[in-house]
């Protein structure tokens, strides 16, 4: 996510960084470098020029602290300045008092609308809610059947009612349907077109004149770049809108639409979609993302992913001597199907602190496709006798062209994965001081 601004971004901070002291035309050209990285990034013109007139300001002004060298307080200043620009405050949903809670997604085809519906209702229901996903889109041919599909995988009931009703008559039966049943959050999944047309409006403003809704979100694909700033200017200034979520930021590697579009339209994100999978959909913290631009990682969400997928015991094992002294091939395994319950290796080594992800990158490395990596990784440990799978260092090269075989991969496949075994078994002994992943985290 928004790999190349980081890169860039770090590689400019780290020169000043390195100076023991810092002068003027060290800060000119330094802010001269980042002001190309945001323009090459993608970012609003009048959003690059505030960015750069405020870093400059207190760069120049501000008194240096003695706690702090010159180059660490650029960085500091710069990702105070950062998270001001993307919205100081993580944005909440309002949950209405009187319930059901009336959410209702718009935007144009291809945005990833119907998607974002249900891996919405799958947060809404982590946090302890009972959602109901509406079908209101009528147009789009196999709509209603996605939707079905995904709300499925997410274990979210989806409402479709009588095909032949029109939208309104949809949403209707729908709010009846979730009073009924006890839903207390609605989330309607309207239909797009390729462009904003006057059909398209009037329908969403219908909508709206009909039916209280308490959350109107606007569903923006982070690949449209600038254009999407018009889109989003155009939705909220005909049918009004509460705030965004933006998909495929994972592919969008410059990041200039979320670093633009609260500054231009003063509305806030509120989710991120970070992935493919029906759970990388991800609250957006201001002062979180500044962070992982600014290579500072992102550990608070990531302990929360690890709280959200270990059992309180589970995180306590994996702090004593004992567990890092015994880790073995199943302990390898049963780790490695944790994390990928996290999401995306790439998207959870991005949440790290970039010298603490440096070390562990090397885990993933010619892993390929992550889905066929773990099955080959299965295949592998299963093919293990017990005795081996306890005792990994007896596998020599016999076992290990018997084990190829056994899996149906080759022997550079076993010899990856044992490697692999054994840097992670390393880097736990390496945390040995610091008594656990978690405690380091924190």
């Amino acid at each position: 996510m928004l790999e190349k601004l980081s890169e860039k971004m770090q590689l400019v901070l780290n020169k000043i960084k390195e100076k023991g002291k810092i002068s003027e035309s060290d800060i000119k050209q330094s802010l001269r470098e980042v002001k190309l990285v945001l323009l090459e990034a993608d970012v609003h013109y009048k959003v690059v020029k505030d960015f750069i007139a405020k870093l400059e300001q207190q760069a120049t002004q501000e008194k240096l602290s003695k706690t702090l060298t010159p180059g660490q307080q650029i960085i500091k200043m710069t990702h105070g300045i950062l998270t001001g620009i993307l919205g100081e405050k993580q944005s909440k949903i309002k949950i209405s008092v009187k319930l059901p809670t009336t959410i209702l997604l718009i935007g144009l085809q291809g945005s990833g609308k119907t998607t974002t519906a249900a891996k919405l209702a799958l947060n809404v229901k982590n946090d302890g809610y009972t959602p109901l996903l509406v079908a209101a889109d009528r147009i789009r041919p196999a709509a209603i059947e996605q939707l079905l599909i995904i709300g499925k995988k997410a274990g979210v009931e989806v409402f479709t009612g009588d095909i032949n009703k029109n939208t309104l008559g949809t949403i209707y039966e729908a709010e009846q349907w979730a009073k009924i049943h006890k839903h207390d959050v609605i989330i309607i999944d309207t239909a797009g077109r390729l462009h904003i047309d006057r059909d398209l409006i009037q329908e969403l403003k219908d909508i709206k004149n009909s039916i209280a809704v308490d959350e109107t979100l606007l569903v923006l694909d982070a690949l449209m770049g600038q254009d999407a700033l018009r889109v989003a200017n155009d939705f909220n200034n005909e049918v009004g809108v509460d705030g965004f979520i933006l998909t495929k930021l994972d592919g969008d590697a410059r990041g200039g639409v979320a670093l633009s579009i609260r500054s231009i339209t003063g509305l806030p994100i509120k989710f991120i979609g970070v992935g493919e999978k029906i759970s990388d959909l991800e609250l957006f913290y201001p002062d979180r993302i500044s962070s992982r631009i600014l290579g500072m990682g992102d550990t608070l969400s990531l302990i929360e992913k690890i709280e959200a997928n270990y059992a309180r015991n589970e995180i306590q094992n994996i702090g004593k001597k004992e567990f890092r002294d015994q880790f073995n091939l199943n302990d390898f395994y049963e780790q490695i199907k944790k994390i990928k319950k996290m999401g995306s290796l790439e998207n959870i080594f991005n949440m790290m602190p970039i010298q603490f992800s440096s070390s562990l990158k090397n885990i993933k490395q010619n892993m390929g496709d992550e889905e066929k990596g773990l099955s080959r990784v299965e295949a592998i440990i299963c093919s293990m006798t017990k005795q081996e799978k306890l005792e990994p260092d007896i596998i020599d090269g016999s076992r290990r062209r018997r084990i190829a075989k056994g899996s149906g991969t080759n022997v550079s496949d076993v010899n990856r994965l044992l490697n692999q075994f054994f840097k992670m078994k390393k880097f736990l002994k390496c945390t040995s001081s610091k008594k656990s992943l978690i405690s380091f985290m924190r």
